[in-house]
């Protein structure tokens, strides 16, 4: 199938039509008629930017239901509800393209998706790094429509659950054809769920071990839907450029677009490549393939205690207990730790037993995944040490140069003493962070989990404080780009690459999740000592209608619901937004 870039890409003629109707009322300071239609919500007095690039303009916005309806000239329209926005930005609600919430918004005490939603986003898409399969999908839908959620939910289906499901026990091989059509078969059947794409995990087991031309072959079973293909890359450390490669080939191929997840690059020894991963995007756009990248704004990836990349032999004798917590389901008892502890500081006292737990924690069991193996000792940052605060800042590959021990030995040291000490397992340069931010075809995502707003160490600051640090720090405070051009990459460029066209814009006729926040305040709280803490200048924020923030507390409102593509008459099955 040759390339691929869809139409613009998803914008179907009622979508097109709004904004042409949204462009002459605007114009014209108001309806555009005598008539202001029946409104259940009115937003007063801010400052619009539409998503779309355009210079913001002083409008109110009107809503019945789940649409935007009406904008006009401030004053002009009345409602049995309104939200003040004077002095605030309204926006179309963010889309978090990149999002790992959606298994615990599908429980009770994290259906609201608090976190995400104090930061201005609406719609989260889950499934990255290829982990749902079609039967994960569905019963996280069941378990939204049953609950209520706070946020909307789109979801990629995923190689690494497929695989898992298809080929069970026995990952390390190439499919059978027999295999290779079950898993097709079960692409296009998270399609007809209604999915965004197909995504990909390629550094992760089992997708690690799919060649490039199995993935080729499930990727374009979603053409015909016009999904896209989304990539955690194959070994973005040390071989980023040809990884990347691999993402475009997989595109061009398949006939579809193509997005490189949470682009970065990672390590000492990779400073200065995102310009040619750059050069790589572009001269692919250039041919007219659909290629885009998200990043999070942080120059640091996935965050762990040290002792979180250490990786036990197989049937390691004497650490029982900390093999056992690796893959806990729940939160471990303070005499887990002690025990884990103290058989980690006994297998560090035996030579034969620490060279084991080295070989394994670099090159993982059987030729598995392991940290150190795919990111490395210059890869890997203290960002946090409350007892050492002289080791934050430090790669260990530098703490081992200096202290002239082996890095591994280092690593178990740290582990030995006790102390706390986080590390983020992929250190980014700041000067790359720029460089790709302001690539117009490149998107915000956070790549974030679940946040609480406590004051727990645990996790990455990106759960809680992507968007605003994005609008905050970098757009504000550093000027890195326009206000106008930083909303568009966070919704009508994301809404558009996965064919959600009606969401990402402010427009009557399109749907009303709408971002109300504070441009002169908005900030992240949370950092890599305080992950979760809640960000603030957000103020409103509207799903679907209904608002479930409003003045900055919660109201407890679930208008959230799982959001299909709006696919054109001409695709095998059509959904409503």
């Amino acid at each position: 199938m040759g390339p691929s870039r869809r139409r613009p890409p998803h914008l179907t003629a009622p979508v097109l039509a709004a904004l042409a109707l949204s462009a002459a009322t605007l114009a014209c300071g108001g309806s555009g008629s005598d008539a202001v239609p029946p409104l259940t919500l009115l937003v007063s007095g801010g400052t619009v930017i539409d998503g779309t690039g355009a210079a913001g303009v002083t409008a109110d916005v009107g809503i019945a239901g789940d649409r935007v309806v009406w904008m006009g000239a401030p004053g002009t329209a009345t409602a049995p509800d309104t939200l003040d926005a004077g002095g605030l930005v309204v926006a179309p609600g963010f889309l978090d393209v990149h999002s790992h919430t959606s298994p615990r918004i599908a429980s009770p005490d994290g259906r609201l998706n608090e976190g995400v939603v104090r930061q201005g986003v609406t719609t989260v898409v889950g499934g990255p790094d290829g982990y749902f399969s079609p039967a994960m999908i569905r019963d996280l839908v069941a378990a939204h429509d049953s609950l209520g959620i706070g946020t909307n939910v789109a979801y990629y289906v995923g190689h690494n659950g497929i695989r898992a499901d298809v080929m069970g026990d026995d990952p390390q091989r190439a499919p059978t054809d027999d295999e290779l059509e079950a898993m097709r078969a079960q692409v296009r059947e998270g399609m007809e769920l209604g999915a965004v794409g197909f995504s990909t995990g390629l550094m992760y087991e089992p997708g690690m071990f799919g060649a490039t031309d199995e993935v080729v072959a499930m990727a374009a079973e979603v053409a015909p839907y016009g999904g896209i293909y989304d990539s955690h890359v194959r070994n973005p450390v040390h071989a980023l450029l040809d990884s990347d490669r691999e993402v475009v080939r997989i595109a061009e191929e398949a006939g579809i677009g193509g997005k490189i997840g949470h682009l970065k690059a990672v390590g000492l020894h990779n400073a200065g490549v995102i310009g040619q991963i750059v050069a790589l995007v572009e001269e692919s756009r250039g041919r007219g393939l659909e290629i885009v990248s998200d990043q999070y704004p942080y120059d640091g990836a996935a965050t762990a205690p040290i002792e979180g990349i250490l990786v036990p032999p197989a049937d390691a004798p004497g650490l029982d207990t900390f093999t056992r917590l690796l893959t806990a389901q729940r939160a471990p008892t303070a005499a887990d730790l002690a025990a884990a502890r103290e058989e980690l500081r006994a297998a560090f006292a035996d030579p034969a037993a620490w060279a084991a737990l080295k070989e394994s924690s670099e090159n993982g069991v059987d030729g598995g995944f392991a940290w150190l193996k795919a990111t490395g000792y210059t890869s890997m940052r203290v960002v946090s040490a409350p007892s050492r605060p002289e080791l934050v800042g430090r790669y260990l590959s530098e703490l081992a140069e200096e202290s002239g021990r082996d890095p591994f030995r280092v690593v178990t040291d740290l582990v030995a003493s006790g102390e706390a000490v986080n590390i983020t397992l992929g250190a980014i340069d700041e000067a790359d962070v720029r460089e790709l931010m302001i690539q117009p075809w490149n998107m915000i995502a956070s790549d974030g989990a679940w946040a609480d707003g406590s004051d727990s160490p645990d996790g990455h600051p990106r759960s809680a404080g992507t968007f605003p640090r994005f609008l905050g720090h970098y757009v504000r405070d550093q000027g890195v780009l326009p206000l106008e051009e930083a909303v568009r990459k966070i919704t009508s460029l994301p809404a558009d690459f996965l064919g959600l066209g009606s969401r990402g814009r402010l427009a009557p006729g399109l749907a009303a999740d709408l971002a109300i926040f504070d441009a002169a305040t908005i900030i992240d709280r949370s950092d890599w000592d305080h992950p979760n803490r809640f960000a603030d200048g957000v103020i409103h924020v509207v799903v679907n209608g209904v608002p479930v923030l409003r003045d900055g507390a919660m109201t407890g409102e679930a208008p959230g619901r799982v959001v299909r593509p709006e696919r054109s008459a001409t695709d095998p099955a059509s959904s409503s937004p």
